[in-house]
């Protein structure tokens, strides 16, 4: 096919909330995603922890023996305000130096309910984009 570029996705960072909601089915919809991913060999990148549906994707993930890479602001160590992640983690200075790297070790995005942070860092990867800073998928939603 002419001019249809395949891209081999090895790690999606997904967005989401460090809260499970009000609603079960986000707890279910980010289990899913997290089967999804490691049926399908796909590593994690995302933003650490084992708290709300954060926890649920990377321990999904993380039982299909895949990588699983939380990368935290070193203030959200401080008292373990985010559990211990499932996985290997790195610790970073601040929220940018964090985004920054969860899009250079990612290949696509997929955000899922969440708090005005998944907001933010949905908006900060699709304002890149718009800027030809990446050019890799990004997805608000999960498919079945």
């Amino acid at each position: 096919m002419e001019g249809v570029s395949v891209r081999k996705i090895k790690k999606i960072c997904v967005f989401c909330g460090a809260n499970s909601g009000k609603d079960v089915a986000f707890v279910n919809a980010a289990f899913h995603l997290g089967e999804v991913l490691g049926k399908r060999k796909i590593d994690l990148v995302y933003g650490g922890g084992k708290l709300g549906l954060m926890g649920c994707v990377s321990t999904a993930v993380a039982q299909h023996e895949r990588q699983v890479l939380g990368i935290i602001p070193s203030a959200f160590t401080i008292n373990n305000l985010v559990g211990e992640t499932c996985g290997k983690e790195i610790k970073v200075a601040t929220m940018q130096e964090r985004l920054v790297m969860m899009m250079e070790l990612s290949d696509a995005f997929i955000a899922l309910p969440g708090g005005f942070g998944t907001l933010e860092e949905l908006f900060q990867m699709i304002s890149w984009a718009q800027l030809n800073i990446h050019n890799k998928p990004i997805d608000r939603r999960v498919k079945h």
